[in-house]
Order: C-alpha cells, then structure tokens, then sequence
C-alpha cells in the first residue's frame, strides 16, 4: 500500500509542478486557473494537517503568489511522504472538522486517495482554462506519466 501510494503522491507531484512550470513562464496566469492551483495546494496541505491533527496555516481558498507556490508543493510533498512512511495502518480513522464546522471521519487510505484525486481533478479544469486562454493544456493523465 505505501509503496502504490508513494507512486501516486511522484504522478501529482510531477503534474503539479509541470504546471507551476508552465505558469511562473507566464506573464499573467489566468485568474481561474490562479485561484484553482491555489485551492489544490491548500486543499493538499489541509488534508495533511487532518492526518497529522494539526491546524493548517492555509485557508481553503487563500491565494499564493505563484512564485510560492514550488515551495508549497514541495512542503506538501515531503509531509505526505512522512505520512506514507510513517503509517503502519491505512485504515486507522482520522476524525477532524472540514471547512464549515462539520465533524467527518475518514479512514487514511481515504484522505490520501482524496488528495490525489481532488487534484485529478482541478488539473482537469485547469486544462480547460488553459485552452479558454490560448495555452496549450499539459497532458497529465496517470497512463502518460506511467509511460
């Protein structure tokens, strides 16, 4: 399980940071894709917090300079690597508040697929901003980055 994982945290790591790439070249990043790419980071680094039962020091929908945003990733990076390799049960629950107040509790194997897919998908609509804006979509699936 902790080896899939880890594989998974190198596919989201390699797409976001392609995308940080492509978007510190930019002279003016669109201000969705912006706000998108912002949300993925903090939603990335909440989740962690979660697992770790800390507070976050971001807010769901802050926004980041993007010339913070490698920094974030990186961070991001290396405490889901800890969480990986520090785990021994990916089934043990993890209770916390989301957002609104409300209590949840999930297991860690769930919060990590979470991260991994939330990202998924915000990348997918960050391809879609890209082309509003006559920038060439990065192509991230997990079959491509596999290859």
């Amino acid at each position: 399980m902790k080896v899939f994982f880890d594989q998974l945290f190198d596919y989201n790591f390699y797409c976001n940071k392609k995308i940080i790439e492509v978007c510190t070249a930019l002279d003016v990043v669109p201000e969705k894709s912006h706000r998108l790419f912002c949300h993925m980071l903090n939603a990335h680094h909440i989740w962690n917090a979660r697992i770790w039962k800390q507070q976050p020091e971001y807010k769901v929908f802050q926004l980041h300079d993007v010339k913070d945003w490698g920094d974030i990733h990186y961070e991001n990076q290396r405490s889901s690597f800890e969480i990986t390799s520090s785990i021994e049960d990916f089934d043990r629950r993890v209770d916390y508040d989301d957002s609104k107040g409300q209590q949840y509790t999930n297991t860690v194997q769930d919060i990590i697929f979470h991260i991994i897919n939330h990202s998924t998908y915000h990348r997918g609509q960050l391809a879609m901003d890209f082309r509003t804006h006559g920038i060439e979509p990065l192509i991230t699936d997990y079959v491509h980055y596999k290859r």
